[in-house]
């Protein structure tokens, strides 16, 4: 196949912050090192298969704008085959080390389960020559369980059992393709794993099959040893009107309840913690303090709209924000950065998608040099320190040590008076913040 991409050089290289070439990076140096590691090792990015290749431009409002030329085969397998082929020639031209798939993204679905079944596993073996071929890696694989009719009202908590039957077949396929590929997590997103109304749905017996259905992942995981992390990417909303992984404390919570705790971290997408009512660093957070960050979907919503637009990243700020948490907790692990974002409707032509890359590389590299910088200085980290400084010392000591109660702070309340009003310095804190960027 001819190259997609003639007019992009072989490798996107970094040429500084001065440079006007809207084809190399400005601040993304995978070489530089940061603290105890590259910068290519801190951001692990990744490009997502489905929005940069698969991605049509259709939305509910207006037909596919995209004419992908490698979307023009005779048939759904050639059609595969080509879209691999510029997969990978996009990813070794953009010069990031991993990339991510759904199975149907990767391999269309056949007339049977079976022919599904030998799709995957025919681009699977092609996939992982280009792999070995090129150095590129599989950071993780999915199973897309919500597009076909079949998962119209869910997959494991769909209401029949036939419906569950099936997704988990489907599962095993994904679990397996990844494994054969070296992925190095393998994603849960309940894209549909939710409800519509109450009036026809048991939400108890729903959340206890999806349970028993991450039980049976969990086991399946074990059988072929697959060691790769299990990941669940929390969503509150949009196609479906209630679901069950909310947002990072909703899934947490399942976690727990469910004898799931050890087996699972989160998939934290910042355009799902905007959904949620949430700031991205919010739901990092959130799963950071629990041990269970595991991996990030590098993307942001528009305020203004209230879906899940999935653009390209662009305030180094935000990013910024979001890497104090990453750094704080020793970096991402077997996770990654991947770019779950795609093209605006308008911007139809290849080169586009490597601009939008460029972009938000540029914008992450911005957010991890300035966090590193800020973690090294101490800015925040005093600030805070000494707002709960009290607490290390004399009554806060008492507190936290458990030695107080209602009855004997009451006492001491009626001693020591009101107490001083001191400020949370919140605009401040944002300034020094927006001066490391």
């Amino acid at each position: 196949m001819k190259t997609c991409f003639p007019d992009i050089p072989d490798k996107i290289l970094f040429e500084g912050p001065t440079s006007k070439n809207p084809l190399a990076f400005k601040y993304y140096n995978p070489s530089q090192i940061v603290g105890q590691k590259i910068m290519a090792e801190h951001l692990r990015f990744s490009v997502a298969y489905w929005h940069t290749f698969k991605g049509t431009g259709m939305d509910p409002f207006g037909a596919a704008t995209f004419r992908r030329p490698w979307n023009m085969g005779k048939t759904p397998m050639e059609q595969a085959e080509n879209t691999l082929q510029a997969a990978f020639e996009f990813v070794q031209k953009l010069g990031v080390p991993f990339y991510c798939f759904h199975d149907r993204d990767l391999a269309p679905e056949g007339e049977t389960f079976s022919e599904s079944c030998q799709n995957l596993e025919t681009m699977v073996a092609k996939a992982k020559k280009l792999q070995e071929e090129t150095g590129i890696k599989l950071l993780w694989g999915t199973a897309n369980l919500f597009s076909h009719p079949r998962y119209a009202h869910g997959a494991a908590t769909n209401p029949d059992a036939h419906v569950f039957a099936y997704a988990t077949a489907q599962v095993k396929h994904a679990i397996t393709a990844t494994r054969e590929l070296g992925g190095s997590n393998y994603v849960f997103w309940g894209g549909r794993e939710g409800y519509e109304t109450l009036l026809n749905t048991d939400m108890k017996r729903e959340q206890e099959q999806m349970a028993r259905f991450f039980h049976m992942a969990v086991d399946y995981a074990k059988q072929i040893g697959f060691d790769g992390q299990f990941l669940i990417e929390p969503k509150p909303k949009e196609p479906t009107k209630h679901q069950y992984d909310f947002d990072a404390a909703t899934v947490l919570d399942f976690l727990r309840a469910y004898d799931l705790w050890d087996y699972f971290k989160l998939n934290i997408e910042a355009n799902h913690a905007t959904l949620a009512g949430h700031s991205f660093e919010h739901d990092l957070t959130v799963a950071s303090l629990n041990g269970k960050l595991g991996s990030i979907d590098a993307n942001v919503g528009d305020p203004l709209l209230g879906w899940d637009t999935d653009q390209f990243p662009t305030d180094p700020v935000m990013c910024a924000k979001a890497m104090l948490v990453v750094l704080k907790q020793g970096g991402i692990g077997k996770g990654g950065f991947n770019f779950d974002a795609k093209l605006r409707r308008g911007s139809f032509d290849e080169n586009d998608l490597f601009y939008a890359h460029i972009s938000g590389m540029d914008t992450f590299a911005r957010g991890l040099t300035a966090a590193h910088q800020i973690i090294e200085d101490g800015v925040l980290d005093h600030f805070i320190e000494k707002r709960y400084a009290s607490y290390g010392e004399g009554i806060g000591k008492q507190i936290i040590s458990g030695r107080e109660s209602f009855d004997s702070l009451e006492k001491w309340i009626l001693k020591k008076g009101e107490p001083a009003f001191k400020s949370g310095r919140q605009e401040m804190l944002e300034n020094i913040v927006s001066s490391y960027v």
